[in-house]
């Protein structure tokens, strides 16, 4: 990982927007639209996307593979390939300032101390040939223009804040001497390294076992808890977020079709997608049970069906469901829920065991 400009040289300091008190506005996506070009056609990957995220707060993206959540973290963080993909619409504020009109400097020098990420292969994005140590040294060397010394020192540090046994030793070892959970730890250090005040985390929990997911998510809400960060968990499992997690936001088909507090969206799902992936969660008091699935697949984003793109794989579906597209309508406030019987839903249990 390289951090220097074009000349070698150590970059400017990072544009400073203003500052935000605890519980102030961060970040704002606002009706944000990219599509890829293929050879197969134009795949429109998100339609109109819209968050927000506080600071202290926890945000939890949640949907199937494909639904959009990682390629909205990649564009806010600056990192979408461009080709194939490109941004037609929309914004994305930090700190009141519009990061698709700023240069490739200015959006470069916010990553990291501004906002940061954690990625969900840990083996892949971090380099073999160097040392777990060098690699989170190197943001001080380069960004703050700390010495080798002191900002190994730092590096320790940063290891055992994230509960590495006898880091100064570890701080030597390069990554395929980690352990997969161990890996995720040592990229948590990295992503908090320069003190951001946005982190993303893109399924922190992939590939590990439950212990350690229990561990990393623990870890991170401490973490946040600690620094008053605004956080962003990116996540397919809503079964991980329920003790982490502020507000939920449900992605489907490249859109947020529920939004709500995390307890207002488990006590009362108004969207037939987040009933779906609630029922689909393993739960001890139906121990011996089939699991319940979500039939089908979620759409080709090529050729994305008329009307409601989850109508196809919904049992409450109408024919009205065809051929309409469902707004994202506010039910009350922080509810928000974009589905043609949303009202109904709030209101009533009658459509859910009904359909």
């Amino acid at each position: 990982m390289n951090f220097r400009g074009k000349n070698g040289s150590a970059p400017a300091t990072p544009v400073a927007g203003p500052s935000v008190a605890p519980g102030g506005r961060l970040l704002d996506v606002e009706d944000l639209h990219v599509e890829f070009r293929t050879r197969d056609g134009v795949a429109k990957v998100l339609n109109g996307v819209s968050y927000h995220l506080d600071a202290g707060e926890t945000l939890a993206v949640l949907g199937e593979s494909g639904s959009g959540k990682s390629v909205t973290a990649q564009t806010v963080m600056g990192i979408l390939d461009v080709p194939p993909g490109a941004i037609t619409g929309g914004q994305i504020r930090f700190k009141g300032q519009d990061m698709l009109t700023m240069t490739e400097e200015q959006r470069r020098l916010i990553r990291g101390d501004g906002i940061a990420m954690v990625f969900q292969d840990a083996l892949s994005a971090l380099n073999p040939v160097f040392t777990v140590g060098f690699q989170i040294a190197e943001q001080f060397r380069v960004r703050r223009g700390m010495s080798r010394k002191d900002s190994t020192a730092r590096a320790i540090e940063l290891l055992d804040q994230v509960k590495i046994p006898n880091p100064a030793r570890r701080v030597k070892e390069y990554p395929h001497q980690f352990s997969g959970g161990m890996r995720q730890r040592v990229m948590i250090a990295m992503s908090l390294a320069l003190d951001p005040e946005v982190l993303i985390a893109d399924e922190p929990t992939t590939a590990l076992d439950v212990t350690v997911q229990a561990q990393i998510m623990d870890l991170l809400k401490e973490i946040q808890r600690e620094r008053q960060m605004g956080m962003i968990l990116i996540t397919h499992d809503l079964g991980v977020v329920a003790d982490v997690a502020d507000r939920i936001a449900v992605m489907y088909a490249g859109r947020i079709v529920e939004q709500a507090e995390v307890h207002d969206l488990y006590a009362n799902p108004c969207h037939p997608y987040t009933i779906a992936l609630l029922e689909s969660i393993p739960r001890v008091d139906l121990k011996g049970q089939k699991l319940v699935s979500i039939s089908g697949l979620p759409p080709n984003l090529i050729n994305t069906p008329g009307g409601c793109a989850f109508h196809p794989r919904c049992r409450m579906a109408r024919d009205e469901c065809l051929t309409r597209t469902p707004p994202l309508l506010e039910l009350a406030p922080g509810r928000l829920s974009a589905c043609l019987f949303a009202e109904k839903l709030h209101h009533s249990e009658e459509v859910v065991s009904g359909g």
